[in-house]
């Protein structure tokens, strides 16, 4: 089957909604700008991360767009964001930090290099007929709490730099690719839910795929994306709290991650992250840069 790009998608801000392109840069840390943004929390240190809502889902109200294209190995240009108001400010607005501040209420930077040893955190959430140890691997957890929120839901702590290349901003690969085929599968199982592919957000979306998650099949294999692109699959993409949280246009929904967790759990043996989780979409190492538009083939 003729499999195609349906969709390309580049995340300037860090948790931010991003920018929906047709052509896209490609190099080894992936999309070129993609999360080359970020928030940094200030009392904490910590990479504000809409992975623990309490605190951060506001973000997923902000957009983000790159007032230029980023170059390749250049550092990045400035980004308009569009604030919950439909108001505008420019990251290089003097008083940027102070506005975006006000809004979440709590006092942030908004950066492009982690200093040392920061982190980001992530929850665990309790959802109905999930917990900790059936969601993720409890070893995992167990060795990464840093602290519960007042649900007592545990909060893990992670190294920015441990997974993602310098420059940028990624919880754990350069690349995430998800199919229409999984999305369509996930909408079969519960179609009272809205499984768009925005709550994933994925850089690349393919079309025209065979019936299922057909992605459980691709860490290990090589495949090219356009005539530029080489990809390397590494491993499936664990799904958290965050494909749950209400965005512009979609609701909050916590059945979007009780389906894949009920239908889709996958053993990871990477040795960082082993063990059986919630999947949908898989991850990839670019070994191969270039060029990429929607529409171009991935053989």
């Amino acid at each position: 089957m003729f499999v195609t790009v349906a969709a390309l998608y580049r995340y300037p801000v860090k948790s931010m909604l991003g920018e929906n392109l047709t052509h896209a840069t490609l190099d080894e840390r992936g999309v070129v700008g993609d999360r080359a943004y970020a928030l940094l929390d200030v009392e904490s240190g910590v990479v504000a991360s809409a992975k623990v809502p309490r605190r951060w889902q506001t973000l997923l109200q902000f957009s983000a767009a790159f007032v230029e294209e980023p170059v390749p190995g250049q550092e990045a240009p400035p980004v308009v964001i569009t604030f919950p108001d439909g108001s505008t400010r420019r990251s290089d607005d003097p008083d940027i930090d102070r506005a975006l501040s006000q809004i979440l209420g709590r006092e942030v930077k908004l950066i492009t290099t982690a200093p040392a040893g920061t982190a980001f955190e992530e929850i665990w959430p309790e959802i109905e007929g999930l917990d900790p140890d059936s969601l993720a691997p409890v070893h995992i957890v167990e060795a990464t709490t840093a602290r519960h929120e007042d649900t007592g839901e545990a909060i893990s702590h992670f190294d920015v730099a441990a997974f993602a290349p310098p420059g940028r901003f990624y919880d754990l690969a350069a690349l995430h690719v998800i199919t229409e085929s999984t999305l369509a599968r996930l909408r079969g199982l519960a179609p009272d839910s809205d499984f768009d592919a925005r709550r994933y957000r994925p850089n690349v979306v393919l079309a025209d795929t065979s019936p299922g998650f057909i992605e459980n099949d691709w860490p290990g294999q090589q495949m090219n994306l356009g005539e530029d692109v080489r990809l390397a699959y590494t491993f499936q993409t664990m799904r958290c709290v965050m494909t749950t949280l209400a965005q512009p246009d979609l609701p909050e929904d916590r059945n979007t991650l009780r389906t894949v967790a009920k239908n889709n759990r996958v053993q990871i043996d990477k040795p960082e992250v082993a063990g059986r989780w919630a999947c949908a979409g898989v991850y990839a190492d670019v070994t191969s840069g270039g060029q990429l538009s929607v529409g171009d083939p991935h053989t």
